[in-house]
């Protein structure tokens, strides 16, 4: 019976032993696969771009300079179009311009900007005002001088209404009131009759020349208006006249 009890109890250790080897030689479990990781968003594109000099004068040139990282397409606007991821180019805006450059990417698009002032040149100072057209009467209009009791139209008269004509012509807008003067010499009456022939006589003579007698009317002063009052013949002869005055 002893004998027996000791078999199975060399049996038991004997199994258990075995058990044992066998665990210690088992391969242990290969250990779980991290998570795979994403890819990483391309890189957003970057530019810059300047502009040198900044401010020009019409008709200069400024120099637009720029690069970029991450950009597969720039293009810069107004007038310029495409260009390669670096470099530089001359502008010359007729105005004050704000240049843009965009860049575009995998990773998006971006822009930046440069502006160049351009400055007008002045203007030309407004030319000196002309004379006025009372001026103009003054220095263009010649009266017509007379003989002494007479109301002809003498050549040096023919010529100063010749001028009075062309001022007349070029400026129809005017009209004039002629004026008959005489000297000191003879009775206010006569010489009023006498202012009267002396001038529509000289308003005929500038009709023969192409003015119309509308833009003309006649009033006779006789002695009464004098542009001189000294008693001779030098002074006389400046009262024996058809004066024109403008008729505003």
């Amino acid at each position: 019976m002893s004998s027996g009890r000791r078999l199975r109890s060399f049996a038991v250790i004997a199994i258990a032993a075995a058990a044992l080897a066998a665990g210690c030689h088992r391969t242990p479990p290969a250990p779980p696969k991290p998570p795979e990781q994403p890819a990483p968003p391309p890189a957003q594109p970057t530019v810059t771009l300047q502009a040198s000099p900044s401010s020009i004068q019409k008709g200069e040139s400024s120099t637009l300079s720029w690069s970029s990282t991450n950009a597969t397409q720039l293009s810069i606007a107004p007038d310029v179009g495409t260009v390669a991821p670096e470099g530089s180019t001359k502008v010359t805006p007729a105005n004050s311009t704000t240049y843009t450059i965009t860049a575009t990417g995998p990773g998006g698009s971006i822009s930046a900007s440069a502006s160049v002032a351009v400055a007008q040149p002045a203007p030309p100072p407004p030319p000196p005002p002309g004379p006025s057209i009372e001026e103009l009467f003054l220095r263009d209009v010649r009266d017509s001088y007379f003989d002494f009791n007479k109301a002809d139209i003498r050549p040096d008269a023919r010529d100063a209404l010749g001028r009075t004509a062309d001022f007349l012509k070029a400026h129809p807008e005017v009209k004039v009131n002629i004026e008959g003067h005489c000297d000191e010499r003879g009775s206010t009456e006569y010489n009023l009759v006498l202012g009267d022939r002396r001038a529509n006589a000289t308003k005929q003579y500038l009709v023969s020349l192409g003015i119309p007698a509308d833009r003309m009317t006649t009033t006779s002063f006789g002695k009464e208006k004098p542009f001189c009052t000294t008693h001779d013949e030098t002074c006389w002869q400046t009262n024996r006249r058809g004066h024109f005055v403008m008729v505003k």
